[in-house]
This record gives C-alpha cells, structure tokens and sequence, in this order.
C-alpha cells in the first residue's frame, strides 16, 4: 500500500501536476496584483507585527493572533526536516527553488487570506467562519459556477479533515516523541500522553486560546532557533560568500557528487526545492486562509497583507539561514556509521553539532525546537480540522472533534507513521486543487479591490472610519461591511448621499438609526437547483477524475516500466497518460470558455 501511495505521491507533487500549478498562479498573481509582496511587505510587517491589531476592526482575534496561529500551524517539521531533504535530493541549488516558492507564494498567500475574509461568515455562536470552503461557495455564484463552487468547496472541506489528522496531528506528535527517545531517551508512551494532555487544555478554549498560545510561543521558538542558527553562521562567517555562490550557481548547473552526497541535477533541484518550499509555507494551500478568517481586520486587503508575512517569514528567513547552516557546514556532504548519505533532522542536527559548542549541544537545540515547531502545528492545525468539521457537520461537531484530535495525537506518538507521512503528502496537495481553482476564477475581483485600496491607503494607516467614509460609495465593500456590522449585531453604513435610499444632506459615515438586520445568509446566491446541476456536476467529476486518474496511473506504471526495464505495456501507459492530460485540458478550456462568455 505504501509504494502505491509513494508513487501517487511523487506524481501529484511532481513536476507535471502541483508544480506547474502553484507556481503557474502564483507567478499570475503576483502579475495580476502589481508585485504586491515587493512593494507592501515593509508596510505589512509593520501591521502585523508592531501595531498587531486594527482598532474597532470586526473579527474573534486580532491581525496578530491570527498570523501566529496560521505560523504555528506552518512553521513545523518542514523548517528542520524538510529543508534538510530537500537539500540531499536535490543539492545546495534547490534552495534557490524554494526562495522562488516563496516569492510567488506570497502572491498567492494574500489572495487566500483576502478571500478568507471577503466572504466569511458567523456560525451560531458568532464566531467568525472563512476559508475555501466559504469563499468557494460565496464566490462563485451563477447557473454554472455555483455548482462547481459547491464541489470544490466539499471536496477541499473533505480533504483538510482527512489532511488535518495526518500531517497536522500524528505526523507531529510522531515527530516530537521520536525526538524526545532519541535525545533524552524518554519513551514515546510518555511524551504522547504529555502532549495530549496540553494539547486538550489548549483547545478547550476554542480558536481564542489557541492564537493566545501561539502568540506567546511562536515568537520564543522563532527566536531561540534564530539565535542557534546565527551561532552557526557566524562560526562558519567566511564560508558564507562561497555558500550563497554554491546555490546559486547549482540552481542553474545541478550539483557534482561530491563525499556521500550523489548529486543532483538541474531538474532534480527544481523539483525538490518547489515541492519542499511549497510543501513548508503552504502558499495556495488554503489552511492558513482559515486562520485569517477569524482575524479582526477593517479591510479584506489589510489582512491579506498581514498574512502574507507568514511566508516570508517562514520561507525568506527561516528556510534560507537553516540552509545556509547546512550548507557552511558541508553536513550534506557526509555519511552516517553505515554509510549512507545524511538526510532530514539527522542532517539538520550534524550541521548544528559542528557550529555549536560542543558535539552534542546541537541536538539538544534541534530536538527543543522541533518540539516546539511540532506542538504548535498540532494546536494551529486542529483549528483548520475543526472549522473543516463545522462546516460539514455543524458546530454539534466540534467538542467529539476536539476529544478524538487529543486520542489521535497520543495514538500518533507511539506508532510508526511512514504511510501516514505519505498519505497527508496526497490530502495536502489535494486540498490545494480546488483552493487554486478558486483562486484564479476569482483573481478578477481580488486584483480590482485590491487595487483601489492601496491607491487610498498605500501604507495601511487608515482608521476604520476613514475606510467607512472613503468607500461609502464603492458596492463591493458596502456589501462586506454591512455583512460584517450584521454578524456583530450592529446597523448597517448609511446609504450615500443622493442615492435612492439616502439624503442628499447626510453626512459621508453616519449610520442609520435602525435595528441590525438578520446574520447574513450562508447560502449561495444564483446557481441552479440540485436537478439542474446534476448534468453539470457528472461532467466535472467524469472528466477531472478520469482525467486525474489516466494521469496519475500513467506516470506510475511508466515508473515501474522503467526501472524494470520491460517495454511491454510502454504503449498502454503512454496513451493512458496523454488521453489523462487530455481530459484536464478539455476541463481548463471549458471552465475559460465559462469565465470568458
């Protein structure tokens, strides 16, 4: 089971499928919006990470909060282990794919988080509720995309639960116990039943204690590993210049084997640097949206900014310095007792032995932020899980979530998870599918607000009333803002001066005196009924299926034909993996043919 799953894996984050796909948009994006993470980023952190929250602004937690929660949830394995192995498969240049990762991931972070935002919604406790599986729904509306939005959205909300459980629950909690027993010898039954335990007292508070958590925690591991990784560099200071012309002269050139490491070519650097960055900002991914849902901000657009530091703190910095430790150190290059060449956190922690002080020292700092990184992820994602489960369930879903979340995490530190480790690389690309549909249907009006914001408030220094009285007249915030007044029980903006429902001789941002109305509906406006979009719906699924499965089994049973070399059922294979490409072509016109009408 598990090679069949190794080799769906490699496919769907190949170079053929996610690749393509996530850099594809995200390099659109960044077109479609004007380079926002080059200009906004400065202005951004200073949002998110100084001021830390809008005034007045509607929302559960604040801009910063929110951040934290979403970089607890991503700041994880992937920042130790995952730059490691990208660097053992793929060679020192891979690391310039990731930085590329994050830059046009950035782009596609704040479309995300923007949309979170625009369409979210309030369940019936009150809190706020946003994500692909809202905006998809919300969004994507008339006789032909309502019903597609309503599939994707389903088919993202099954995929984060099942996603959820593995790479944002066991995989964690595995990792975190393994490290425990192989630093301090403690047993994985102890750390399970330890990290349980917190983990319950943390989600009994919901989505406020969680973001209070990460936002005392979160600063602490990013620092302490900072400080550690500096450490290094500065032992190895004038092996730096060298180590930035190696990535990027490798990037473009491929790697020489060189010691243990066997080498890398060109493709192989671009490949496994993508996959990995990707994999470890989670830019398209549609999770960290989620976070920014409940996020109180005054403008769709001031979020998604806020967001959008997420990967640039994560990928920009924390994945170039622990590359640079590993590459300074040339721990990449060595071979283990048996001989074989180093990867993942075994890599990670050689190269922090050699910088710190002391042959063990760098283990001890490896394993504490490994704990960390893997704690908070367990408590960001269980939130992704939980907003996935309400909306497919209902909030009577929630308290069973958040008990067999806890029994999970346990069951997840004392089994061996290789196959669960490659069953949440399949649900986590899975789940980018649909978000990245979403995204590119909807980029029109993501780029067109986006764009009359910043013309008036290019540093995000607008008060909630400034933004009230300036975009009085402008529809689309009209409609999110008294939406937003409607869930927290307010009355809606008055109507522009001269307007059929207002007086000439209001003035500009003064409210009516009137009751709020009823919480906004949830439901989709236009669309078809469910007899009508049945037809519709057939032809998504036959051909996006099909489609997927031709290309999925193609690239598999080539694989096997070649390292077997044996050409029989070379034509078969072939012909099953055109007609697959065929049919998600078929697909994409379509849905361009739907856009453009």
């Amino acid at each position: 089971m598990n090679e069949i799953l190794s080799a769906i894996s490699k496919v769907v984050w190949g170079p053929f499928v996610l690749i393509p796909l996530l850099l594809g948009t995200g390099v659109y994006m960044t077109f479609r919006l004007g380079g926002i993470q080059f200009a906004r980023t400065g202005a951004a952190l200073h949002l998110g990470l100084i001021r830390r929250q809008d005034d007045g602004a509607s929302g559960d937690v604040s801009q910063y909060r929110a951040l934290a929660t979403a970089m607890a949830a991503t700041i994880g394995t992937g920042n130790i282990a995952g730059v490691a192995t990208a660097i053992a498969l793929g060679g020192p240049g891979a690391i310039f794919w990731m930085w590329v990762s994050g830059v046009f991931g950035m782009a596609l972070k704040y479309s995300e988080s923007f949309l979170a935002v625009r369409f979210r919604t309030v369940d019936e406790h009150g809190h706020r509720n946003g994500g692909p599986q809202y905006y998809l729904t919300k969004g994507l509306k008339g006789r032909y995309l309502g019903p597609i939005g309503v599939v994707l959205a389903w088919a993202f909300t099954l995929f984060t639960i099942l996603a959820s459980f593995g790479i944002g629950n066991m995989v964690q909690a595995n990792s975190m116990s393994e490290a425990m027993n192989d630093t301090f010898s403690i047993p994985t039954w102890v750390t399970g039943l330890v990290v349980s335990l917190v983990t319950l007292a943390v989600l009994i508070g919901g989505i406020k204690s969680i973001s209070s958590y990460a936002a005392r925690i979160v600063p602490v591991m990013i620092v302490v590993f900072i400080i550690a990784q500096v450490w290094v560099l500065a032992a190895f200071v004038t092996e730096i210049p060298a180590a930035v012309a190696t990535i990027l002269s490798d990037a473009f050139t491929g790697t020489a084997a060189a010691g243990g490491f066997l080498g890398a070519t060109v493709i192989a650097a671009i490949q496994f640097g993508l996959a990995r960055g990707l994999f470890s900002n989670e830019s398209g991914m549609g999770s960290a949206a989620i976070a920014a849902g409940a996020a109180q901000t005054s403008h769709p657009v001031r979020q998604g900014l806020v967001s959008m530091t997420q990967t640039f703190i994560d990928t920009i910095i924390l994945v170039t310095l622990t590359a640079l430790v590993i590459v300074v150190s040339g721990a990449y290059e060595k071979v283990d007792d048996a001989g074989a060449a180093l990867t993942g956190v075994r890599l990670t922690t050689d190269a922090f032995n050699q910088g710190l002080p002391g042959s063990t020292v760098g283990g001890y700092v490896v394993s504490f932020c490994l704990l960390l990184f893997a704690l908070t992820t367990l408590w960001g994602w269980s939130y992704y899980g939980e907003r996935a489960i309400e909306r497919a369930v209902g909030t009577r879903a929630v308290l069973p979530f958040r008990l067999v979340w806890v029994v999970m995490a346990f069951v997840g530190s004392t089994i061996p998870l290789e196959i669960v480790w490659t069953f949440a690389d399949i649900m986590n690309g899975f789940m980018v599918i649909p978000n990245l549909i979403g995204i590119l249907i909807l980029s029109g009006l993501v780029a067109r607000e986006t764009k009359k914001y910043l013309s008036f408030d290019p540093k995000l220094a607008a008060t909630q009333q400034q933004i009230d009285e300036h975009f009085l007249d402008d529809p689309g915030y009209r409609e999110w803002r008294n939406n937003e007044r409607a869930m927290d029980g307010e009355p809606p903006l008055s109507d522009p001066p001269g307007s059929p429902g207002g007086a000439a001789s209001s003035s500009v941002g003064l409210l009516e005196k009137q009751a709020a109305p009823a919480r906004v509906d949830d439901t989709p406006q236009g669309g078809t009924g469910a007899a009508g979009a049945l037809p519709i719906l057939s032809l998504v699924f036959s051909v996006l299926g099909l489609g997927l499965v031709g290309v999925v089994l193609g690239h598999v049973a080539l694989g096997r034909i070649g390292a077997q070399n044996d050409q029989r059922g070379r034509g078969p294979a072939i012909a099953g993996l055109v007609l697959g490409y065929l049919g998600l072509a078929v697909l994409t016109i379509w849905i361009v043919a739907l856009l453009m009408a």
